[in-house]
């Protein structure tokens, strides 16, 4: 599915990221971008993968996370923070919070996986948990921010955010450079569309001629028919899928100005492929990367976009996935 071609502006660049990499150098962790010769001759391409699911707290949101916090007033900090997510930012503002000493309270619904609310916990915050089918996260949010003077940090609609998360796409466009490759396409997963956002802007700044695409789960498509028609939609079904991670209402009201600029279209893939995915990720590349987090590669050895005679970049965004769901995984696939 390819995007409307009417012209969007938007306030957020480069200058935003190359910040936020200053600002937490020496913090996250420069994730390897892999190469597994065996899968180039699957898909008879050159396929690069930025594995995030090795950043700390086991995604790429610790980039954002740590980059708001690290930005905000001390004062205003030290009060607390407050966020809401399926997991992932959860875990990534936890332990931002924790670093800088600050208590955190976090809303996760309650069939977040057992793991990412054990990890939240463990780094110190408070969860409130909620019916992700029949309450508002977002309203629950205002609430106890207003009772308890707490700031809010969104999981990426904000521009701290997506400047944070857009941190991995700088450090992929310098090893893509050391390693003499150009992209033809790059895919990333997609929830609300932070890490898009950033990840394609530092991209597209390197490599102007760059295709890219945002991947979603089937009947999570949101992303795709909003760029499609040139303006956010909504999912209007909330199907059942094991990519938690990135099962969002629709795109972000400031991420998405930016990803109708930088994006080629959008497209999903299946559980089943996800799975497969997975499965090959751990076998051929020795990583673990969690369902949501890899939709973008999913999308690529899937064939749902041929990659023959390209070299295109996959970002593997997370590995916060439950024991129990993993081994099945690969018990399926041997």
């Amino acid at each position: 599915m390819t995007l409307a071609t009417t012209e969007t502006t938007t306030e957020f660049s480069l200058p935003d990221i190359q910040a936020a990499a200053a600002r937490i150098d020496g913090i996250v962790r420069r994730t390897p971008l892999l190469e597994s010769a065996r899968l180039n001759d699957r898909i008879g391409g050159r396929l690069l993968v930025k594995a995030e699911c090795l950043q700390h707290t086991g995604s790429f949101k610790f980039r954002g996370a740590y980059n708001r916090l690290a930005a905000m007033d001390p004062k205003t900090r030290a009060r607390g923070i407050l966020a809401y997510s399926s997991g992932n930012h959860a875990q990534g503002v936890a332990r931002a919070a924790q670093m800088f000493g600050v208590p955190a309270t976090i809303i996760m619904p309650r069939d977040a996986p057992a793991m990412k609310q054990r990890n939240t916990a463990e780094y110190g915050a408070t969860i409130v948990l909620y019916d992700r089918h029949g309450e508002s996260r977002e309203e629950i949010g205002r609430q106890i921010a207003a009772e308890q003077g707490l700031t809010l940090v969104k999981p990426y609609d904000d521009p701290l955010i997506m400047a944070g998360q857009g941190t991995s796409g700088l450090e992929c466009a310098q090893q893509c450079a050391a390693l003499g490759a150009v992209p033809d396409v790059a895919l990333a997963p997609t929830g609300g569309g932070g890490l898009m956002a950033g990840f394609s802007t530092a991209m597209k700044a390197a490599f102007p001629d760059l295709q890219l695409f945002a991947v979603e789960p089937d009947g999570y498509d949101d992303m795709a028919r909003s760029l499609h028609t040139g303006t956010r939609v909504a999912n209007v079904a909330t199907p059942a899928s094991i990519c938690d991670a990135i099962m969002t209402p629709e795109p972000g009201e400031l991420t998405f100005p930016v990803n109708r600029r930088t994006l080629t279209g959008g497209l999903t893939v299946s559980d089943g492929e996800v799975r497969k995915a997975m499965a090959d990720a751990f076998a051929e590349l020795k990583i673990v990367i969690e369902p949501g987090g890899c939709v973008a590669l999913a999308a690529v050895l899937s064939g749902r976009l041929p990659v023959a005679g390209r070299t295109v970049v996959v970002v593997a965004s997370g590995g916060n996935v439950d024991p129990a769901l993993f081994a099945d995984i690969l018990a399926q696939a041997s």
